[in-house]
C-alpha cells in the first residue's frame, strides 16, 4: 500500500501520501465507512503486485518510480497483463479517490498528518 499511495502522491518539497498519513486514513476508512470494500481493495493491491511481477518479474514496491507509474497507468486504462478477478479500472478509481481524500482531508479523519497538504495548498483551518 505504501508504494502505491506514494506513487500517486510522491514526496517532493512536501511529504508524500504515506508520510502524510494516507495509509492510516485508509486503514480507518476500510474498517468503518468502506468496510464493504475491504476485500475489493485487498484484491486490487494483490493484483498490482501480480501485475508488476508479470511485467518486470519484481514486486511493485521494488520498482523504480517510473516503472511503478507505468503499471498504474496500465491499470487505470484496463491494459493489464495479469489476471484480475476485479475490475482494474474500478480499483484504480477507488484507490485514487481515497488516497486524495486521505491526503487532503481534515487531519482529525486520520490523514493529512500535521495538516501538511493544507500548508502546501495555503488552506488554513479556521475555528468556528
Amino acid at each position: 500500500m505504501r508504494a502505491v499511495v506514494d506513487c500517486l502522491i510522491p514526496p517532493d518539497d512536501y511529504p508524500g501520501a504515506y508520510e502524510a498519513g494516507v495509509c492510516d486514513y485508509l486503514e480507518r476508512l476500510y474498517q468503518t465507512d468502506l468496510a464493504s470494500q475491504l476485500e475489493f481493495c485487498a484484491a486490487g493491491l494483490d493484483c498490482v503486485d501480480t501485475e508488476s511481477r508479470f511485467r518486470f518479474a519484481t514486486a511493485f514496491a521494488d520498482l523504480t518510480p517510473d516503472l511503478q507509474s507505468s503499471i498504474l497507468q496500465a491499470i487505470e486504462t484496463g491494459n493489464v497483463l495479469a489476471p484480475w478477478p476485479i475490475s482494474p479500472t474500478q480499483f484504480f478509481n477507488l484507490l485514487v479517490t481515497t488516497t486524495a481524500e486521505g491526503y487532503y482531508s481534515d487531519p482529525q479523519q486520520g490523514g493529512n498528518r500535521g495538516s501538511i497538504s493544507w500548508e502546501m495548498t495555503g488552506f488554513e483551518s479556521r475555528s468556528i
